[in-house]
């Protein structure tokens, strides 16, 4: 079980158990805002940062997303219909159970090291390293230390 907190003004965390289908269990929010998850239950009072990432202004990635004690935080930067591109950080011991989705995805280490499997075979990817997920293919994310990473998904009609 994770917890999940969507909302922008919530202080409430909500329980999700993934065993189900990828995105079967996704709720509606805001894609301007960053989505937080936790392996234990959090903290009520943990402020994270919300706001919009400002467009035609440079940014130092690396530093538009925090760690939170026991969570993966991510946050869109883009999303429009034909994909989108996301920065995530994962505290130590976090990471992503295994799933699949229907489009590529591309995924680049920006500090500290990961293990990405990719149909059982494991990657080590170290800070500035990046790799292609393809389509279809099952994946997990498992951290060695705390990291952050950019993943970029592409959607075509050509991969469903």
């Amino acid at each position: 079980m994770i917890w999940v907190r969507l909302e922008k003004h919530s202080k409430n965390w909500e329980p999700i158990v993934l065993n189900e289908p990828c995105g079967a269990h996704r709720k509606k929010a805001d894609p301007n805002r960053s989505v937080f998850f936790s392996s234990q239950e959090p903290d009520k009072q943990t402020k994270m940062d919300t706001s919009e990432v400002e467009k035609s202004k440079a940014l130092i990635t690396v530093e538009i997303i925090e760690y939170i004690p026991n969570s993966v935080v991510i946050k869109t930067i883009l999303k429009k219909s034909t994909g989108n591109i996301s920065v995530m950080s994962f505290d130590e011991g976090e990471g992503l159970t295994e799933k699949t989705t229907p489009f590529d995805t591309f995924a680049q280490i920006i500090e500290g090291k990961a293990n990405i499997i990719i149909s059982d075979k494991s990657h080590l990817l170290e800070t500035g390293q990046s790799i292609v997920i393809p389509a279809h293919a099952s994946n997990q994310i498992k951290p060695n230390e705390r990291f952050k990473m950019i993943m970029t998904v592409i959607k075509s009609g050509f991969e469903m």
